[in-house]
């Protein structure tokens, strides 16, 4: 009562009533100050309601003022970006062309190199796992191929579990007298261990002519914005004492599967209106470049004079350039864990660099 009655006397005064409308808010803040953390907290509460509505979750209330505040943001791809729901629309062999049987073998390799599990409901079976897992092994069982009755013949007896550094992962097991080895995992990776690949049943030299012919398939599945895995093997008579990646040499590459993961629903829309708010969005994945662009040119994420950058390139650039030079990036591929740190730095650090140039301007 004694607040409204000073502003109503400062309109009398003629004082703007902007102003007194403020001292007369101060003066019931300092009335009653014990009431103001819960006023604060009831009116973060409503606003974290409202987001929520809008598939909006946020754990803790002072981080809504802190999202008010940012200017970059740093997204992974996979599941985030994209709906992270894979299927397998194209395989490709080592060679040229490509017959029924050896696509057959691919998919039987690769869907034996998974951890998912093939389950059965009313006979009818699902896979449950990662995503990427379950395209092939989904693409597997529409080919007759489960590696649940192949595992009784080839018994899986050890693996090396998927690393975001090696970004591969392999499987053992045995077969006969003899233990076969296979690896899945990044294709411009796995292809440094193979030295010979699998054509029409048959295994030959890999020459230095036919490394750049698979790796032109990746990077063209790659431009189509697919999510390429490849798969190569080995039959070993004897395994070592201590299995670990040292195993994963002396390969046998046999192919290519491409898998598309479409852009999540309003991500698009989401990156236009962070566009407008000035916000910068930044594809952070361990995917290959070429499919990175693709998606994030699709999500305009990528505009005209961005630039696109690996792991491997990111590592030739000294931290105070990478600072001085980041909002110039706007994709970040083949990525490790360490990158991401380093990425996240610079974008924090990068305005003392921007005020420097301010001032020598």
């Amino acid at each position: 009562m004694i607040c409204f009655l000073i502003f109503i006397i400062g309109i009398f005064k003629k004082i703007p009533a902007n102003e007194m409308f403020m001292t007369s808010v101060g003066l019931a803040v300092a009335a009653i100050p014990e009431g103001l953390p819960a006023i604060v907290t009831i009116l973060l509460s409503i606003g974290v309601t409202k987001m929520a509505k809008r598939n909006s979750i946020i754990r803790k209330l002072p981080a809504v003022e802190t999202l008010g505040s940012a200017s970059v943001i740093c997204s992974d791809k996979t599941g985030t970006l994209t709906q992270n729901k894979m299927e397998v629309v194209k395989i490709e062999g080592a060679y040229n062309n490509i017959n029924e049987s050896d696509e057959k073998y691919i998919l039987k390799l690769a869907s034996m190199c998974t951890d998912c599990n093939i389950l059965y409901k009313n006979r009818t079976p699902y896979v449950k796992g990662e995503p990427t897992e379950v395209a092939i092994v989904n693409c597997a069982i529409s080919q007759r191929i489960n590696k649940d009755e192949i595992y009784r013949e080839e018994k899986r007896i050890s693996d090396i579990p998927f690393d975001s550094e090696r970004k591969l992962m392999t499987t053992i097991h045995k077969k006969g007298n003899k233990y076969r080895i296979i690896t899945k995992g990044a294709p411009d990776i796995l292809i440094k261990k193979c030295t010979k690949m699998y054509v029409n049943g048959q295994n030959i030299e890999l020459t230095s002519t036919n490394r750049l012919n698979i790796l032109n398939k990746n990077e063209e599945m790659a431009k189509d914005a697919l999510r390429v895995i490849a798969v190569a093997y080995s039959d070993v008579e004897k395994l070592p004492n201590k299995i670990d990646s040292s195993i994963e040499k002396n390969l046998t590459f046999v192919g290519l599967i491409g898998m598309i993961d479409p852009p999540r629903e309003g991500v698009k829309e989401s990156v236009d209106v962070c566009k407008k708010a000035s916000i910068k969005t930044v594809m952070i994945t361990g995917d290959h470049i070429a499919t990175a662009k693709a998606i994030a040119k699709n999500l305009g994420i990528l505009k005209l004079g961005d630039i696109a950058i690996t792991g491997e390139e990111l590592d030739k650039i000294p931290q105070k350039q990478l600072e001085k030079d980041i909002m110039n990036y706007s994709v970040f591929a083949r990525v490790s864990p360490e990158h991401k740190v380093r990425i996240v730095k610079a974008f924090q650090n990068r305005r003392k660099y921007s005020s420097n140039d301010r001032r020598s301007g």
